[in-house]
């Protein structure tokens, strides 16, 4: 028997004879514990309007830009923003009605391009050439200022990892207060999504000499949209 044979053997004869949810009691413990968690959160939920604001407040502290629009007003906003930062080629998902909303509102000189897979038949153009994408958060944390953004075939992690710029556009009727809400109110513990990711800036690293640096590993900017208000159906 060599080491690994004999670490794994002491490793199985240490295992408990009775999962978690097998011990007597488990379960209630389990549920007075998540009970007290959930109280000890309560009193930190703010209002609508605060989540906003902390939301805002922490991207800004992040060197995110932020601004907040209406359904109505975010595609005119949005392409007037890119227009100005001299934007050429932009990355978003068209069958989205999102997507849809703003590459019809981009001025005429302005390419949107969906993501096209797969990424090593065109990664040289991507990096070379794309100058920004976009996304839509499944939701938001408001104490951290964090965008959960879920990515699927149409929009991909390339979308908000590549381009030097990252869009992102979030509603405001999705914020949470605290992760602890958001893994709550989107049911996590009962399966959660197997690709999140949480972002809350550009990308930014440093030196050893602790000189801040940004977009070494991701996006130089990133710019959050925040919708108040939802279209009437």
């Amino acid at each position: 028997m060599n080491a690994r044979e004999r670490m794994l053997g002491k490793l199985r004869a240490a295992a408990p004879a009775q999962t978690a949810s097998e011990v007597p009691g488990a379960a209630a413990a389990i549920d007075v514990l998540d009970a007290r968690i959930d109280a000890h959160y309560a009193g930190q939920r703010p209002d609508a309007a605060a989540r906003i604001d902390a939301l805002e407040t922490a991207l800004r502290a992040s060197r995110a830009d932020v601004w907040r629009a209406t359904a109505a007003e975010w595609p005119a906003l949005l392409a007037s923003k890119l227009a100005a930062h001299g934007v050429k080629r932009l990355l978003l998902d068209k069958a989205a009605s999102e997507g849809a909303a703003l590459a019809g509102a981009l001025p005429a000189d302005m390419e949107s391009l969906p993501f096209a897979g797969p990424l090593e038949a065109w990664k040289g153009e991507l990096f070379r050439t794309v100058d920004a994408g976009f996304t839509v958060a499944r939701s938001g944390i408001a104490a951290t200022g964090t965008l959960i953004l879920a990515p699927d075939a149409g929009t991909p992690r390339t979308v908000s990892l590549v381009p030097p710029l990252h869009i992102a556009l979030v509603y405001a009727d999705t914020l949470h207060a605290t992760l602890h809400d958001a893994a709550r109110a989107e049911h996590w513990a009962g399966g959660m999504p197997s690709n999140l990711v949480l972002a809350s800036g550009p990308s930014k690293t440093s030196d050893i000499q602790q000189t801040l640096a940004f977009g070494a590993h991701g996006p130089r900017w990133m710019w959050v949209v925040i919708v108040t208000e939802r279209n009437k159906p």
